[in-house]
């Protein structure tokens, strides 16, 4: 077989194998997505060592300061997006409202098939972002922080799982699932380090404790 023969037969069989790829991107069923990979636990430990070390200060800190469940395409806002994204078999209706799917929740194990059950998590919660630095941030700056689908910070988990942890960070709660945690301080301190977030003492204790077992 000569050469060109060779890779015009390979250039057929890459092009069909693409066919169908395609195909199967359209017409098949769409794959769950998760939470964006955080960054790994060395490249987390380096980032924590340069983070500012401060007291906290909740001062002037309103929820509404951080508009939240923007429109991110179509009839579908931020919480919709990441039940979809997070989800299994998610059916919506013409408005994006999630119908039915499952939902798994990494923080406690437990799996729900009502989106009613489910709330999405800011990893950094609001408040903890406030008063660590988003206190001096723009109001557009601090809508990006909430609906933030890049970063690692926004997850869908069992809603009285989230309420529990509230404002909360990791020096006094953590997941119940343990296998969890790495992945937690991982992101948690990813988020801090790309939005300039500062740590209070005993925050920077807990996540360097919990990444030196990562």
């Amino acid at each position: 077989m000569s050469k060109f023969y060779a890779r015009r037969q390979l250039s057929i069989v890459a092009a069909f194998t693409g066919l169908i790829a395609s195909v199967g991107l359209f017409n098949g069923p769409t794959a769950s997505a998760a939470l964006p990979t955080p960054v790994s636990a060395s490249t987390a430990r380096s980032y924590l060592s340069t983070l500012t070390v401060t007291a906290e200060d909740r001062t002037g800190y309103n929820r509404d300061l951080f508009p939240h469940w923007i429109t991110q395409s179509g009839t579908c806002n931020t919480r919709e997006t990441v039940l979809k994204r997070d989800g299994s078999g998610v059916v919506t209706d013409s408005s994006c409202a999630s119908t039915s799917g499952s939902w798994y929740s990494p923080y406690d194990g437990a799996t729900w098939s009502a989106a009613s059950d489910v709330d999405i998590d800011h990893l950094v919660p609001l408040a903890e972002a406030w008063d660590s630095g988003a206190d001096s941030w723009t109001t557009s700056r601090r809508q990006s922080f909430a609906n933030d689908l890049t970063r690692p910070q926004l997850l869908a988990v069992t809603d009285n799982v989230n309420q529990s942890k509230g404002d909360q960070d990791p020096a006094t709660w953590m997941p119940s699932r343990t296998a969890y945690r790495c992945t937690y301080v991982r992101a948690w301190v990813q988020v801090k380090y790309y939005y300039g977030l500062s740590v209070d003492p005993s925050e920077k204790s807990a996540l360097q404790n919990h990444l030196a077992s990562c």
